[in-house]
């Protein structure tokens, strides 16, 4: 806690809501499990995540500063930031995710019509529905502008033809937020914005087997799917500036500072436990600074992250802070120190 929100009067009356709004809806049989991540391995089923997930998507608080006109918290980053500490303090979770919440979302306000945000934003912000990325393909991974599935525009409708490859979640998916190629003469020009359910016919998902047995990732096909009018988002052939948006978004998101904060708590229950040898982990000095060497480097890329999304309300319409590029890359490599340390 700042100490300019430990003297606002307004935010300390907006945690103590939140605070009692916690403790009386999550249960504590989900304390310390933590997020679903990217949401990869499909909606979570249990009746206890049920009723957690329902609770804060009626609350509206899974996107919390998202327009309140759409059912989400209609929050100030500052409420924002309580809220996420009092969800810490308790070792509870933001069970509303996936990539319409990291992704997808956040694109749609800013590009898409009215109709589209009233029709696709209370799904997400309610965890209803989910949603895939059709971003990559066998011919364009690191060079996706080369992307070459075709749609053609049918007047009422949109034709598409083409392969997506690495979709993660596509067989749990009810909706992708698709790029497509709609002018064959120009490379970033002549990209889309598309949404596509994945119930259309002609629409196939086949899971691929990762090296440790799940199928989190997915080949889609299209053939010749259907697409109505009204599921182009903002101008046809500007979908290459709506994806730099989006990518923006999700290395913001993919931070997973929450994730992280979580796992060093967890290191320093265990650490604390005796071992074998009778002294527990956390005695040894060394295993202590290599906790808190991760401690700090936690804390820095929260502030990094705050003033990224600080950053966000002077932007440029439509324009990502590069910086977010920096969260990813750190983020990683942090959730990979801190999953040492539990091993």
């Amino acid at each position: 806690m700042s100490a300019a929100e430990k003297i606002d009067p307004e935010l300390e009356a907006f945690r103590a809501e939140a605070r009692g709004w916690l403790e009386k809806n999550f249960p504590p049989s989900l304390k310390g499990k933590g997020a679903m991540m990217m949401g990869e391995g499909g909606p979570e089923t249990s009746a206890d995540f049920a009723r957690w997930k329902k609770a804060m998507g009626e609350k509206g608080w899974g996107v919390p500063t998202w327009p309140k006109k759409y059912g989400a918290g209609g929050l100030s980053q500052a409420q924002a930031r309580v809220l996420q500490q009092e969800i810490n303090r308790i070792g509870a979770f933001n069970p509303i995710g996936g990539m319409g919440v990291m992704m997808f979302g956040p694109t749609l306000l800013e590009f898409g019509s009215e109709e589209q945000k009233s029709k696709h934003v209370p799904g997400i912000v309610k965890g209803e529905v989910w949603w895939c990325q059709g971003y990559s393909e066998p011919g364009a991974g690191s060079d996706l502008a080369s992307l070459r599935t075709q749609c053609i525009d049918k007047g009422d409708h949109f034709l598409v033809n083409g392969q997506k490859i690495w979709t993660s979640g596509a067989q749990y998916a009810d909706m992708c937020f698709c790029l497509v190629r709609t002018d064959n003469t120009k490379k970033h020009e002549g990209i889309s914005f598309l949404l596509i359910d994945m119930k259309s016919p002609g629409v196939t998902v086949r899971p691929i087997q990762t090296i440790d047995g799940s199928s989190e990732v997915n080949e889609v096909f299209f053939d010749d799917v259907k697409v109505p009018a009204e599921n182009l988002v903002g101008k046809e052939n500007k979908g290459w500036d709506y994806a730099k948006f989006l990518l923006g978004h999700e290395r913001t998101g993919i931070a997973r500072v929450g994730i992280s904060k979580e796992r060093i708590r967890r290191v320093k229950r265990l650490a604390a436990l005796e071992q074998s040898g009778g002294r527990p982990l956390l005695d040894d000095q060394r295993f202590r600074e290599k906790v808190a060497a991760v401690e700090i480097d936690i804390k820095a890329l929260e502030m990094t992250q705050l003033r990224v999304l600080a950053a966000e309300r002077t932007r440029e319409k439509g324009k990502p802070d590069p910086a977010s590029s920096i969260l990813k890359i750190r983020g990683s490599e942090i959730q990979q120190a801190t999953t040492e340390l539990l091993m």
